[in-house]
């Protein structure tokens, strides 16, 4: 963010720690949201604080996750027992084993290895550098985090940028430099829509389903691959069309070879042992879990490998994920002596602040369930049953994707899931016409280099304006959104099976 923007977040970060708990305190002691049932009321401060403090990061977000562990059993809204169970479930082991796995990659190079051969396939004319940037960031962002791709990929594009702009010059390489930035940080984002692991938001709405709607079937790593996979091809395409357009040089190249990529790849060695094992793996587990459960899609079954087990409802992606990435640890070196492919020092660098804020996410939505909150939500706005259910996806799509720019997208996903599903039950539509959109939506920020992780990245290169990304963001948020929306109808509704004109008797059982 540009210097200035710094005082007056800390100023309004100042505000929100001193006046949020006074609004929240004011509302517990003097507002009653539902007679007769407090418990919506102490929800509702408590969920607000936690807004106002997530958003002005008036202490750091993981610490504003961990409320719901002390505010919960001391107002009655939930026991203690039970919320602190939020915090560790198997889709938080699902991410610690997917983070493990990428460390992995990141300790012996492999991530490089795959992003550089990659772009040695697709040539060296502008619009097929962009292609292959932006396939290898969308790529590995479909399996690991999409800060770590963006901060691997950026220095890969800056020494081709410095290496352009020696032989063809700055005057010759005109915009481009700034779209093939873009397209790296926008392509971290749509891959991970792709994928249970690809971004924060899609375990989120996972959990969040299971939480207040136990008796709705698993949404498991692939369906939700099936579903999602042409949602991020389709932006995908738009993208790269926009930007290659937006950014193409003037002139073409004549100076630049392929070399470039190639010395890139050679500097790298042969692939170690290390590596080849690493890459063993990682396809052992995207097999695993693209497989587990098969695959069903009306009269088309493909049954899944869980179903060799006496009992593969026990079996979820996160025992996948531990499983593998475990055995990281038991194998051992062969360039290294004593060590083995992966350490526990490596281990330092898991994001447990993330960790926890999705925790504070899970435990918020049982709170929303258990004091009855969600269903207050959907009843003040029991308006909306007159109108289509098409019309309230693309309005929440909307406001989701840009509420995302000025938020985290964990921070909405979990403000907005439980009031989405409160809303559905009260129009009596299903739940998940409005809550994967609006999870798709969370990932749908282009904008603003505040928006996301690998948008700050970029924008810290200094080689790109806040007036480029707006520019360009918003086209892409609007194609998003219309994509989004109709995925959801037109695709969603075969790969879940839903029928927009019935209510399910999954979410009818969750009513209290």
């Amino acid at each position: 963010m540009p210097k200035l923007a710094e005082p007056a977040k800390k100023k309004s970060s100042i505000l929100a720690l001193v006046v949020a708990p006074l609004i929240s305190l004011s509302i517990i002691l003097f507002a009653d949201l539902d007679p007769g049932n407090p418990q919506v009321t102490y929800c509702f401060a408590i969920a607000l604080l936690m807004a106002a403090w997530w958003i002005t990061e008036a202490i750091p977000l993981a610490v504003t996750a961990l409320l719901p562990v002390a505010l919960f059993p001391l107002l009655g809204v939930v026991d203690g027992k039970t919320v602190s169970s939020m915090y560790f479930n198997h889709l938080i082991f699902l991410f610690i084993g997917g983070f493990l796995m990428a460390f992995a990659m990141e300790r012996w190079n492999l991530h490089r290895r795959i992003a550089l051969k990659i772009l040695i396939l697709f040539g060296i004319s502008p619009g097929r550098i962009l292609l292959g940037f932006m396939l290898a960031t969308s790529f590995l962002s479909m399996w690991m985090s999409n800060t770590a791709t963006a901060m691997m990929m950026v220095p890969i594009a800056l020494s081709i940028i410095m290496k352009l702009e020696e032989s063809l010059g700055k005057k010759k390489m005109g915009k481009y430099a700034i779209g093939l930035l873009l397209g790296i940080a926008y392509s971290s984002s749509i891959g991970g829509i792709s994928t249970l692991v690809g971004t924060p938001p899609n375990p989120l709405l996972v959990s969040v389903v299971d939480i207040m709607f136990p008796e709705m079937p698993e949404i498991s790593f692939a369906d939700w691959l099936i579903f999602a996979l042409p949602v991020t091809v389709l932006i995908f395409i738009i993208a790269w069309l926009l930007l290659y357009f937006m950014y193409k040089p003037k002139k073409s190249w004549e100076k630049l070879q392929i070399d470039d990529f190639k010395k890139e790849h050679k500097a790298l060695g042969k692939m170690k042992t290390e590596e080849r094992i690493v890459l063993a793996l990682f396809s052992i587990l995207a097999f695993l879990w693209i497989f587990r459960s098969g695959f069903s899609i009306q009269s088309f079954v493909i049954p899944g490998w869980s179903q060799l087990f006496e009992n593969p409802s026990y079996i979820n992606d996160g025992t996948v994920a531990i499983f593998i990435s475990s055995i990281l640890f038991m194998i051992p070196s062969r360039s290294q002596k004593g060590e083995r492919i992966m350490d526990w020092e490596t281990t330092r660098k898991m994001p447990w602040g993330i960790i926890l804020l999705f925790g504070g996410g899970f435990a918020l939505a049982e709170g929303f369930v258990e004091s009855g909150l969600s269903v207050w939500f959907g009843q003040q706005m029991a308006g909306l049953a007159d109108v289509q259910p098409i019309v309230i996806t693309f309005v929440d799509v909307a406001l989701m994707s840009f509420l995302t720019e000025l938020t985290s997208n964990v921070a909405s996903t979990e403000m907005i899931l439980p009031i989405l599903a409160g809303l559905a039950t009260t129009i009596k539509i299903n739940p998940l016409l409005l809550m994967i959109p609006a999870t798709l939506a969370a990932s749908l920020a282009f904008m603003l280099p505040v928006a996301t992780p690998p948008n700050a990245i970029i924008f810290g290169t200094k080689r790109i304006k806040v007036k480029d990304m707006v520019r360009t963001g918003f086209l892409l948020n609007l194609a998003g959104i219309i994509i989004a929306t109709l995925i959801m109808y037109f695709w969603g509704t075969v790969v879940f099976d839903i029928d927009v004109s019935v209510f399910p008797d999954w979410a009818a059982a969750a009513i209290k």
